[in-house]
């Protein structure tokens, strides 16, 4: 049975409270706040990755160029299979992050993936995943999946289930590639940071 928990949720007491303090906004969003789903026992997989990809924007930082105005929406491009039914759309309704606003877009396998600010890619699209993450290359796009796939072709962000709870592994170098900053706070919380400077 899947278990919602968190990645800090297993780390050691000595290092929990940093990251946790700095992702506490995470914590808004589980059963019991205000995030809609508190009428529900607990969350699925895909409920806690919505959060996940919902927050990705609060902790990530693209390039100026990356948007066409200051109050430009952060779009999140979904390609594949879209596992979140209502989740994410709720999530995203009504927010905003450093003043922009958040648009979904739901991208057919020969879709340009340059006008997304958050690519995520479902496992759907594993026969086609080092075709799409190609076509990604250096744009300021932090791509997201869920697959082994996915992190071999140099994706971003990947989504494993370990111990049945959600984890992140994080690529340093696809992420300097693409031209996106991921903050501390953010790498404090992955299961797997790949590509550390020396």
């Amino acid at each position: 049975m899947y278990k919602p928990d968190f990645p800090w949720s297993n780390l050691r007491a000595g290092s929990l409270l940093r990251p946790f303090l700095a992702l506490a906004s995470f914590l808004a969003f589980l059963p019991g706040a205000d995030s809609g789903f508190g009428q529900e026992p607990s969350p699925s997989k895909y409920q806690v990755e919505a959060v996940f990809l919902f927050n990705f924007a609060r902790y990530v930082e693209w390039p100026a160029a990356a948007f066409p105005a200051t109050n430009a929406p952060i779009i999140i491009g979904v390609m594949g299979t879209d596992p979140f039914g209502d989740s994410l759309p709720h999530l995203i309704e009504g927010k905003m992050v450093n003043g922009r606003p958040f648009l979904i877009k739901h991208l057919a396998a020969d879709s340009a993936v340059g006008n997304c600010h958050i690519l995520f890619v479902s496992h759907s699209e594993a026969s086609r995943m080092s075709a799409i993450l190609g076509q990604a290359g250096a744009l300021p796009v932090l791509t997201v999946g869920e697959d082994e796939s996915f992190a071999r072709n140099g994706g971003i962000i990947n989504f494993v289930l370990k111990n049945d709870k959600v984890r992140l592994e994080i690529d340093l170098a696809a992420a300097r590639k693409a031209g996106v900053a991921i903050s501390s706070k953010l790498l404090a919380v992955a299961d797997v940071v790949k590509g550390k400077p020396e």
